[in-house]
């Protein structure tokens, strides 16, 4: 049995659209992102799915939710799923520097 995987990330939020690095902080979708999910239904539609993952944080689950109105497919949400944790920068205004340095080395308090 072979598993396709397919990823998406979570539509536009309010704080990508102010610049605000959002990390592990919930967010909230904006207009646009509203209109991004609901394209992603569409453009998702026929791929036969038979679960969709995805992280616990807000902006992540609204994007599954309007995706996915009336559809039957199981939603299982997972801290593990999240983006990186900025720690003390979460919620601060981008950029956020050097993030390949980040791989092995936590940002402060993250």
């Amino acid at each position: 049995m072979s598993v396709a995987v397919v990823f998406e990330t979570h539509a536009t939020s309010e704080d990508n659209e102010a610049g605000i690095a959002t990390g592990w902080l919930p967010g909230r979708l904006s207009a646009v992102g509203r209109e991004q999910a609901r394209e992603l239904r569409e453009r998702r539609r026929d791929d036969r799915l038979s679960v969709v993952f995805t992280s616990d944080l807000r902006r992540a689950v609204e994007t599954a939710e309007i995706a996915l109105a009336g559809s039957p497919l199981p939603v299982v949400t997972d801290a593990r799923l999240r983006e990186c944790d900025y720690g003390e920068l979460n919620g601060t205004p981008e950029p956020i520097h050097d993030r390949a340095a980040r791989i092995d080395v936590p940002y402060p308090g993250g």
